[in-house]
């Protein structure tokens, strides 16, 4: 940022390395399985693969994104609990988008009117 002397930390954490793989249904599933790696590329097995879902609805603002952990010890583990992980992301975001929703509309609701200005 110009003007500024923040400095940014871009010092790589080499103990905790991975390999993103991505599958795909091509409709409405997506899914990434983060493989854990030694600095050099080879696979450390000593550490468990993280799976992450990934699905979006359509909204008259465009696409709203859903992610979430799958609990998962294996590719064919993260496609069957895929769904129930979705519902619940999709869940938790309509629950936020109402709460930003309902304090948008009380600091309207809380604005004063002066006549005349």
């Amino acid at each position: 940022m110009p003007g500024t002397n923040e400095t940014i930390d871009f010092i790589v954490d080499q103990t905790s390395l991975y390999r993103e793989e991505g599958f795909t249904d091509i409709q409405v599933a997506s899914v990434r399985r983060l493989v854990p790696v030694f600095p050099n590329g080879e696979e450390d097995t000593s550490r468990a693969p993280i799976f992450i879902g990934s699905s979006q609805l359509m909204s008259p603002q465009g696409p709203l994104p859903l992610q979430a952990k799958l609990e998962a010890n294996n590719l064919s583990e993260a496609w069957d609990i895929f769904p129930q992980a979705m519902q619940k992301a999709m869940a938790e975001m309509v629950k936020e988008l109402e709460k930003m929703n309902a304090e948008q509309k009380k600091e309207e609701e809380s604005r004063i009117i002066v006549p005349g200005s």
